[in-house]
């Protein structure tokens, strides 16, 4: 198999991960790797990409953005 035929497997720079309990309930965001904040809301994913010099045109582009336990929507525990 060549590396034209192998599937890409993209490692997004942005990555926020599962709920976490608390008053409100938040998601750790990483950039790079490492952890930059704690995100309540879809704007405090996009305001910390902005920080790190990412403009994010699409929140649902798995190569731009994964999101762990849940998607864009999801900032409750379920």
């Amino acid at each position: 198999m060549t590396e034209i035929d192998s599937p890409h497997i993209g490692s997004p720079r942005i990555l926020v991960l599962r709920v976490q309990p608390g008053t409100p309930p938040f998601r750790i965001v990483e950039i790079d790797g490492q952890v930059v904040g704690e995100a309540r809301a879809v704007t405090d994913v996009l305001e910390a990409a902005a920080a790190f010099g990412i403009t994010v045109h699409d929140l649902d582009d798995p190569d731009v953005v994964r999101w762990v336990g849940g998607d864009k929507f999801t900032w409750t525990l379920h």
